[in-house]
């Protein structure tokens, strides 16, 4: 059969068996003169052959490696970890350690300050105790709004860790998953149930007052305010205090 009397696909099919006879010859050919050859060609073939393998492994694009997304649980576990970070407790300066704490709050590293919900009983001035078992003095700095703020002495060395992003609540999506270590130590999870100017009302037990309230990011909700179980003051009236006023304390006396 003459080759100009073949059709485009049945030209395709001959140009493949001819590489595909090519490439097995070559192949064939290469272990013979492989066997054949002195040891130090054989080495420098290999040699050459993992250098190759190993530039085009990392030249590789990074979607093609992908590690697996984390779990639900994972998610949870680790914001529930943050939270649990940044909890603090909240001792009258005047009595130390002496006496039970009074409150509980959050840290908030970026802004060096803590924030808790304001009670008639709160210190002004106060010894913070940290997770990590340090007392530093703080003094309270403002309130407003359901929250109290205590801040720290320019000076005062502080715990270093992940600061939480302040949720606004007009940011917040109802059904969305809101996590809480209460005041008792005990790990709860809720949804959001309504968004209102006087709050956030969630699914939440009741977990003190005080106590923060984080998303799955780990990102800051809002804080308990004891007012009605599952209510939590927005972390935008935390944002108002902090933006507002300094938070800075001005002596540190020794702990009892």
């Amino acid at each position: 059969m003459n080759i100009e009397e073949l059709s485009k696909s049945q030209l395709i099919l001959l140009t493949i068996l001819v590489n595909f006879v090519t490439s097995v010859a070559t192949g064939i050919l290469t272990v013979s003169l492989l066997d054949k050859a002195p040891p130090f060609v054989t080495q420098t073939v290999n040699r050459v052959v993992e250098h190759t393998i190993e530039t085009v492994t990392a030249a590789a694009p990074a979607a093609i490696i992908q590690a697996s997304a984390p779990s639900n649980q994972d998610l949870v576990t680790a914001a529930i970890g943050a939270n649990a970070s940044r909890a603090v407790a909240i001792y009258a300066a005047e009595t130390g350690t002496s006496t039970p704490a009074i409150a509980v709050g959050t840290y908030i590293p970026k802004a060096r300050a803590v924030a808790t919900a304001a009670l008639e009983v709160l210190p002004k001035e106060a010894l913070i105790e940290f997770t990590n078992g340090a007392f530093i003095f703080a003094s309270l700095s403002h309130e407003g709004k359901g929250i109290a703020v205590y801040g720290f002495a320019d000076g005062a060395v502080l715990p270093k860790m992940v600061s939480p992003v302040l949720l606004a609540a007009a940011d917040l999506k109802l059904g969305q998953t809101v996590l809480a270590l209460g005041s008792d130590g005990y790990a709860s999870t809720g949804i959001v149930a309504r968004v209102t100017a006087k709050g956030v009302y969630t699914t939440l037990p009741d977990i003190g007052v005080g106590a923060a309230v984080v998303d799955l990011s780990g990102n800051l909700i809002g804080i308990s305010g004891g007012e009605s179980t599952g209510l939590l003051i927005s972390a935008d009236k935390i944002t108002m205090l902090l933006t507002a006023v300094p938070t800075t304390a001005t002596s540190t006396p020794v702990v009892k």
